[in-house]
């Protein structure tokens, strides 16, 4: 993988954890989290009105992963709701890898070289070894984390077909986050109400920040899918599970480890593999 590549994922992974920092840290999540896709929406909208839209072939995809966005927005909050973030988030991020790697055999027809496949069961094994306590995987909210992780892989294979499609990795990812941003507050009057929604809440700016912050995050994700192996550049990318345990650590209150210190020295290995 070229090194520009690797270092622009890297960062992308940072802008990650402090985002699910500041879900992780409010009390609406699901507010937060609609909040954040208004602000995205906005953004995307104004971004795209300069750019050609992307080729027609994509759009199909573009639809998909708007939707499985929602979704996964929708497990996440949930997720959250009961679990920590030095727990939940390795749950989530951990099992993505792998499954990404298998969806971009089976529906895009990559492969990739060994040295990178272990690179990627190092990160993905690491990064679940961290929410481990003792021997046991005592996660409250287990199956939402693993969900989240399935939405995950889902979205990004799709998006990573559909960008390739495109022609115009940017203006795929303003369209789709355009797209996306606009369902999750329907979605959210739909179980809750418009009122309570667009009321204004101390949160308000930080949920604001949160959302620019995913966006950015996840547009030099989506084009280095354009670059590189769906599941190399999914695996670099959850090495925001580094940056998340010692955002935990130093501003939630959550405990570092010795063994989240090993688990994250195997993350590291794994990624000088991959890149």
């Amino acid at each position: 993988m070229p090194i520009h590549i690797t270092l622009l994922v890297l960062f992308a992974a940072l802008l990650h954890a402090s985002w699910n920092a500041l879900l992780r840290g409010g009390t609406d999540r699901l507010w937060s989290m609609t909040i954040m896709c208004i602000a995205i929406a906005i953004a995307s909208i104004v971004a795209a009105v300069f750019m050609e839209p992307p080729a027609v072939a994509s759009w199909s995809y573009g639809l998909l992963s708007a939707l499985l966005h929602v979704g996964y927005n929708l497990f996440l909050v949930r997720s959250y709701r009961v679990g920590d973030l030095g727990q939940t988030y390795p749950v989530s991020r951990g099992s993505s890898p792998v499954l990404i790697t298998l969806g971009a055999a089976a529906f895009a027809g990559e492969s990739i070289a060994p040295g990178a496949l272990l690179g990627i069961a190092l990160v993905s094994g690491a990064i679940i070894s961290l929410a481990f306590r003792g021997r046991n995987l005592s996660v409250p909210s287990l199956p939402y984390a693993l969900g989240t992780g399935c939405f995950i892989a889902a979205y990004s294979v799709t998006d990573g077909i559909g960008t390739r499609l495109s022609g115009a990795p940017l203006a795929y990812t303003v369209w789709m986050c355009a797209l996306w941003g606009v369902l999750m507050p329907a979605v959210y009057i739909g179980l809750r109400d418009a009122r309570s929604l667009f009321s204004f809440r101390p949160g308000t700016l930080t949920a604001v920040v949160g959302g620019l912050v995913s966006l950015l995050a996840y547009g030099i994700v989506i084009y280095a899918m354009n670059e590189a192996p769906l599941g190399a550049v999914s695996a670099l990318r959850e090495t925001s599970v580094l940056f998340a345990a010692l955002i935990g650590y130093a501003f939630l209150g959550e405990t570092l480890t010795t063994r989240r210190v090993v688990a994250c020295a195997v993350i590291v290995s794994g990624t000088l593999l991959i890149g």
